[in-house]
């Protein structure tokens, strides 16, 4: 077998752009042929892939499954909203969800996923040849209970586990597995539409809790009050903070005369047994990415 130098591989991958794992792969493969190597790359759609890695993907879908106690939340994006009515772009996106299901919610993880003969990762790299679109794996979640249900929805769905906000919510419980379920979709719908910070105060982010006292406090000091008045004030201020951002004192969207927590209490009443609320993620497509950046890489 011809040695691989580090040499040889960079060249490749300063002529192809693809990374070095995949260059190094290819020229085993070609016994160190140079264009041999970039043919082989071109035929497993991975030198293609690569010139679109540059364009931000910013649409796309979020995918859903849940299987039992447990369930995931993956985002897939491509470059266009056109791409996600896809049916070659759904079928990989449910393809990256059922991986993360079995594979947990490391993104690298999922991409050397086995599919088939190949990998989650070549998959992707298959679907930028035949689309003709940057697509990448954004991030993923995954949510898990010993006993209970996960609640799922899907909102502006365009096929069965697929959208634009996906929410789970894991649900503790030794109560009726499919009625708690129905319950925890009720609770997905109000997390889709509220966008709490947390399921209590305990789990605000110490920082965010910071941020928001240092802004309650620099209100109340321009007010002229008191060091102690303006004690009261922040600490009230607080309060009102962790009701609009905390799930379960915030009013639940089905019926807004309770709290998320009244009508947890109502839900156990009914299905005779205790619920803890373990956590959930909320999933908007596209969140956080620069669209304008995107806009300009398509041109």
């Amino acid at each position: 077998m011809a040695e691989i130098s580090a040499s040889l591989v960079k060249e490749l991958r300063e002529k192809t752009g693809v990374g070095m794992m995949d260059c190094k792969a290819a020229l085993t493969e070609t016994k160190g042929n140079l264009e041999a190597a970039v043919d082989w790359l071109r035929k497993k759609g991975l030198s293609k892939a690569a010139k679109k890695a540059d364009r931000v993907a910013a649409e796309g879908l979020v995918g859903l499954v849940v299987e039992g106690t447990k369930g995931v939340l993956v985002e897939v994006n491509s470059e266009t909203d056109f791409v996600a009515r896809n049916d070659h772009f759904q079928g990989l996106a449910k393809l990256i969800a059922e991986a993360a299901l079995h594979n947990g919610a490391d993104v690298d993880k999922i991409k050397k996923a086995k599919q088939g003969k190949g990998t989650i990762e070549e998959a992707i790299a298959q679907a930028i040849a035949t689309i003709g679109e940057n697509i990448t794996l954004r991030r993923a979640a995954k949510l898990s209970v010993s006993a209970g249900a996960i609640g799922a929805y899907m909102h502006a769905a365009i096929s069965e586990g697929l959208g634009k906000i996906g929410v789970l919510v894991a649900l503790e419980s030794k109560a009726n597995p499919a009625e708690l379920a129905i319950f925890g979709r009720m609770l997905a719908m109000h997390v889709a539409a509220s966008n709490p910070l947390a399921v209590d105060a305990k789990g605000i982010d110490a920082k965010v809790a910071a941020r928001e006292r240092d802004v309650l406090s620099e209100k109340a000091k321009a007010s002229g009050k008191p060091a102690n008045v303006i004690e009261k004030i922040v600490e009230s201020g607080l309060k009102t903070f962790y009701k609009e951002v905390c799930l379960v004192d915030q009013p639940y969207v089905h019926d807004s005369a309770k709290t998320v927590a009244q009508a947890v209490k109502e839900a156990e009443g009914n299905l005779g047994q205790p619920i803890a609320i373990k956590g959930f993620v909320r999933y908007v497509l596209g969140e956080g990415v620069d669209k304008q950046a995107s806009a300009t890489g398509q041109s």
